[in-house]
């Protein structure tokens, strides 16, 4: 019998473009989120502006009902990619190896054009937080290589899920 914990996710998506009828990076977190058995407990769009951004964000670590918030969308380089600036200043501490091990990834299929992506993640008030890309792809494969086993309670030799008892300690 499984003992693997469901953790309760929520997604944002950060796009001036993007609706719920067309946000591909959304749907597809939403659909590998469900096939992981963890819970979808909140989604949204919001545009590229780093307040609005932050304060979407805040409002969901401070609900102790979400254990990790999964954002999609501005970590780019451009003037309106804002992701990083609206949510590193909200870590409590910052999880280098996930944004190293991304681009490590990435790399394989990119090449150099790697060096464009700010994916950063890290822990604020007990909750994960992970930005990725906008990309479908990056969304993808971000989850399926990286994020999937950290959050399974099963993963050996470690993951994130276990940590979550500790993570006001």
């Amino acid at each position: 019998m499984s003992t693997k914990i469901k953790l309760n996710i929520a997604i944002l998506t950060i796009s001036d473009s993007r609706t719920l009828a067309n946000d591909k990076s959304g749907n597809i977190l939403n659909k590998l989120i469900k096939e992981s058995h963890h819970n979808l407990s909140e989604r949204g769009i919001v545009k590229d502006n780093i307040y609005s951004i932050r304060s979407i964000v805040s409002l969901w670590i401070d609900n102790k009902d979400i254990d990790v918030v999964i954002t999609t969308g501005g970590t780019g380089i451009t003037g309106t990619d804002g992701t990083p600036e609206a949510i590193e200043v909200l870590f409590d501490k910052k999880i280098d190896g996930f944004g190293e091990i991304f681009r490590m990834l990435s790399y394989n299929k990119i090449k150099t054009s790697t060096i464009q992506s700010r994916a950063t993640s890290g822990v604020a008030n007990s909750t994960y937080i992970f930005c990725l890309p906008g990309s479908p792809g990056a969304c993808k494969d971000a989850w399926i290589d990286i994020i999937q086993h950290q959050l399974d309670s099963e993963h050996k030799p470690c993951n994130l899920t276990e940590l979550i008892p500790r993570l006001k300690d």
